[in-house]
């Protein structure tokens, strides 16, 4: 594998790095630094690789969708658990799915859709413990980072390589003066890290993949791709719109696309499928936004304080949706640092983070009041559904049941490795 820039900069870095010291004293000085050296395989030894292998434990969980009787949670960057619900008090950790590059999910009927860095992957999920690829759309998210092409461009499996590992080797070199710095360095820069008739299922708040009305609508961080599913298992790239810089979640509701971002909701109408119009933005400070809504009168965000984000904005809003080319805010709610939120009927459930899972009362939005408050977790995203909430918190997989909202109880947990 020839990779002449890599090699200089290497070289390069190595060379700047004598500069720096990490023991010094008066009769001897020295520093020492940490190479990562990226382990490069070609696309199709990844791919060859995509299909149901033995359960994992959970690590990092990140986005989560249901369908049916399975939970399918993906651990950014490596692939999807697929989770055996069947039994909500006991649920079952029964495949991992290998994706490197995964960062969203969603599925519909018996096909699961992935992203793998710049790829759209469907896989057919007839059966859990033999989950096989369908369909690989090649280079869509252009914006994704991890593909490094040494043939002039080519999209052939063969002649693209992708930073599967990294080999750490630490060197000490010793020198004559300077200050005590220690230096870890990564020999590449590494990757960032986002009613309808066919059986569907539901993703949480945080998603940029959703599917209505047999279209795969996914978000970048700019833009809203389009992917027919008239053929679920091939799926077939028609359209992408440019929506605005700072995109963060997609949410589908009737044949409405509510967008979050950090500037603002913007709500898109699908009434003709795969032709999304824009109707109307909603500006708000700059936060990070997801945003859920679950009838025609009002929409739910959380807006929130992250250094990807920006701002200095901890709050829920209530926005006024039913003249929808004229949103307004109806009210705004205190929070410390809010995530994902869902919303069941009147009953409207929050991740705020260090502070727990909040569930209210909303049946007034200008004056929601405060069922619970479960704390001793740090939920990031939460599906409220059938009178079970399951959260995705930083210690792993909640289920509650929440059936009777003066006795809600932990059903279950799936816990980290």
């Amino acid at each position: 594998m020839k990779r002449p820039i890599l090699l200089a900069l290497q070289l390069s870095v190595t060379a700047v790095l004598l500069l720096f010291l990490t023991d010094c004293d008066k009769n001897h000085c020295s520093h020492t630094y940490t190479m990562y050296t990226p382990v490069y395989t070609t696309l199709s030894k990844v791919r060859a690789n995509m299909k149901s292998n033995p359960a994992q434990a959970l690590k990092n969980p990140g986005k989560m969708f249901i369908y049916g009787n399975y939970i399918f949670v993906n651990e950014p960057n490596e692939g999807i658990h697929i989770i055996d619900n069947s039994k909500p008090a006991s649920p079952r950790n029964i495949a991992f799915i290998n994706i490197p590059g995964n960062l969203d999910l969603a599925v519909l009927g018996n096909t699961l859709y992935a992203d793998s860095y710049k790829d759209l992957v469907a896989f057919d999920i007839t059966n859990p413990l033999n989950v096989a690829p369908t369909q690989f759309v090649n280079n869509v998210f252009v914006q994704s980072g991890g593909y490094y092409t040494y043939a002039g461009g080519s999209t052939n499996p063969d002649s693209v390589f992708i930073v599967t590992g990294w080999i750490a080797r630490d060197t000490t070199v010793p020198c004559e003066h300077g200050n005590v710095y220690p230096v870890n360095y990564y020999a590449v820069a590494s990757f960032d890290q986002s009613a309808n008739s066919t059986p569907t299922g539901i993703g949480g708040s945080t998603a940029r993949f959703t599917i209505l009305n047999n279209y795969l609508y996914a978000v970048t961080t700019t833009d809203l791709n389009i992917f027919n599913l008239s053929k679920p298992q091939q799926p077939a790239f028609e359209n992408k719109s440019f929506i605005d810089y700072h995109i963060e979640t997609i949410y589908p509701f009737k044949n409405k696309l509510f967008i979050g971002a950090n500037n603002g909701v913007y709500i898109y109408d699908v009434s003709t499928p795969g032709n999304p119009e824009r109707q109307t933005q909603f500006l708000h400070v700059r936060s990070c936004d997801p945003v859920v809504a679950n009838d025609d009168h009002y929409a739910w965000s959380t807006l929130r304080t992250a250094s990807y984000c920006g701002g200095s904005t901890n709050e829920l809003d209530v926005i006024d949706i039913s003249q929808i080319t004229r949103t307004s805010l109806v009210k705004s709610y205190t929070m410390t640092n809010p995530e994902g939120l869902s919303k069941d009927g009147n009953t409207l459930f929050v991740c705020d983070t260090k502070e727990g899972l909040k569930i209210y009362d909303a049946s007034q939005p200008d004056n929601i009041q405060l069922i619970k408050q479960i704390s001793g977790l740090e939920p990031s995203d939460v599906i409220a559904w059938n009178n079970v909430a399951l959260v995705i918190a930083k210690d792993g997989l909640y289920q509650f049941d929440y059936s009777d909202l003066k006795n809600i109880r932990l059903l279950s947990k799936i816990g980290l490795n």
